[in-house]
C-alpha cells in the first residue's frame, strides 16, 4: 500500500471546524463548547497527516527522525514564538499578580520544552 499525501482542502476546513469549539471553551462560552471534542477531533486528523508523510517517507527509504523533527519546529516554532511574545504585554496588563505568576511559569515551561513538567 503507497502512502501518498496530497493535499486536500477538505482537511484543513475539518481541522479549522474543530478548532472552533476550542476557542470557544477557552473564551469561556457555554454555547458549543464542546472544546475537549474540538481537540480530540484536531488530533485525529493531524495524526492521520503525519502517520501518512511517515509512512510515505519509511516506503521510500529517506525517513529520517532529525528531518522530521526539523520540518517540525520550522513549522511550530515561529507561531510559537510569535504567540508568546505578543502575549506577554497583555498578561502583564490584564492578569494579576498570581495569575502572571503562573503565567510567566507557562512561558518558562515553553521556552525549556517542559511544559508536561509545568504544568
Amino acid at each position: 500500500m503507497e502512502a501518498s499525501v496530497q493535499y486536500r482542502p477538505e482537511i484543513d476546513g475539518l481541522r479549522a471546524i474543530a478548532v472552533v469549539p476550542v476557542i470557544l471553551f477557552h473564551a469561556g462560552l457555554d454555547t458549543l463548547s464542546g472544546g475537549f471534542v474540538g481537540f480530540d477531533i484536531f488530533f485525529v486528523i493531524s495524526g492521520y497527516l503525519i502517520t501518512s508523510i511517515l509512512m510515505r517517507d519509511l516506503e521510500a527509504q529517506r525517513f529520517s527522525i532529525l528531518k522530521f523533527y526539523e520540518k517540525r519546529a520550522r513549522r511550530i516554532l515561529p507561531a510559537l514564538m510569535l504567540v508568546s511574545v505578543v502575549s506577554i504585554p497583555f498578561a502583564i496588563w490584564l492578569l494579576p499578580p498570581t495569575d502572571l505568576n503562573q503565567y510567566f511559569k507557562s512561558l518558562f515551561g515553553i521556552a525549556t520544552f517542559s511544559s508536561n513538567f509545568v504544568f
